[in-house]
């Protein structure tokens, strides 16, 4: 590589489909409305693998469930990648009254759940035969509790549990509920103010972004041989794309997720001095590794040189697949949009900062991926 300058990157020809807002407003609406929690994800790789058949030169599904893509090109294999599942929690105990006790679906049950955002929120519960039942995270209110419960401020999962209107056990083991049944978000997204919020943005954006990334491409202006994976369990330890590092490598590799922002009251900037609206964050470091040097600094003089907006980012209490995708020996940068309440069901993004990670995506694909090291 020329000391962090990128490459020229050839301009997209007359015709290539334009990308729009509206565009991908609506197809990360679309996504996100497809449950597709740890495990389960088979739903989503469909839609997936329908909208991407017909744009790609190669599309197929690996043992584990991963979604791989061939979309074309000639030269150094690049990788982009998101993953499909969703933050969410296990069903552990259906009691004698029909209440769903719950486990999580992440993490040690003894540690307890996020204690800020669960109560109140639509789910659904995925049952033996493939359907989905409607249900409410609910919990005793105030009139009903002891003076101590009220006064009580650390939640525990015998605090909260799934409401599905359904009279007792035997009608909700009649459903198809059972032990380890997944739970996840059911809100819709919606529009506040110039924002999007709901469920599932960790990482119906990265699979969005892939999408429109297609349509970028679609004049094949390519400088690389370019691959999309949608990969499946990384909420619960980057699983789909251990097995994906296993079977492939690459001359460079994109993890896409969401990024941590300080854009809020209660943080601190010098902890996220990152935001909304400012562009694709490039990761440096997480708590599990320092992403490639070389790639990253491309992926961010690639930004400057073409105007296009982007952000530093330093993460603690945070990992994603691009760890899996390193430890195999593909160097790996870590892209990510900007994302208020991560893990809530009411994730929020600023909708430019897509289409300014569509065009940075697209201006590395045109280019290729840096050669040597920084």
């Amino acid at each position: 590589m020329r000391e962090g300058r990128p490459r020229a990157a050839p301009q997209p020809a007359p015709g290539a489909r334009p990308l729009t807002l509206a565009g991908l407003e609506a197809l990360v609406t679309e996504l996100c409305a497809v449950p597709a929690p740890s495990g389960a994800e088979a739903e989503l790789t469909g839609l997936l693998e329908r909208r991407w058949a017909p744009r790609c030169v190669e599309v197929r599904r690996d043992a584990v469930g991963n979604l791989i893509a061939r979309a074309g090109g000639a030269g150094p294999r690049l990788l982009v990648q998101a993953h499909m599942d969703q933050v969410g929690y296990l069903v552990r105990h259906v009691t004698d009254e029909g209440f769903l006790l719950l486990d999580g679906s992440q993490g040690d049950r003894r540690m307890g759940p996020e204690r800020r955002h669960p109560v109140g929120q639509p789910v659904r519960a995925l049952a033996r035969d493939g359907s989905w039942l409607e249900g409410l995270l609910a919990a005793a209110s105030g009139h009903v509790l002891t003076a101590a419960q009220r006064e009580e401020h650390r939640l525990g999962y015998d605090d909260f549990w799934v409401e599905l209107g359904l009279p007792d056990r035997e009608a909700v083991v009649g459903a198809g509920i059972h032990v380890g049944s997944p739970v996840v978000f059911a809100a819709p997204v919606r529009r506040i103010g110039e924002l999007l919020a709901g469920p599932a943005m960790d990482d119906r954006v990265g699979l969005a972004l892939m999408d429109a990334l297609l349509d970028a491409v679609a004049d094949g202006t390519l400088g690389c041989e370019l691959w999309l994976a949608a990969t499946v369990q990384e909420e619960n330890g980057l699983h789909g794309a251990r097995a994906l590092a296993h079977a492939e490598r690459f001359d460079a590799a994109i993890a896409l997720d969401v990024g941590l922002v300080g854009d809020i009251p209660a943080v601190q900037e010098r902890e996220h001095p990152t935001r909304l609206g400012a562009g694709p964050i490039v990761v440096h470091r997480d708590t599990g590794i320092v992403y490639d040097r070389a790639l990253s600094q491309h992926l961010l003089a690639l930004a400057a040189a073409n105007g296009v907006p982007a952000q530093d980012g330093l993460f603690a209490g945070y990992g994603s697949d691009g760890l899996a995708l390193a430890e195999s020996g593909s160097p790996t940068a870590l892209l990510t949009v900007p994302t208020r309440y991560t893990h809530t069901a009411f994730e929020t993004i600023h909708p430019g900062d897509l289409t300014a990670t569509v065009e940075l995506l697209r201006l590395l694909a045109a280019g290729g991926p840096p050669s040597g090291r920084l």
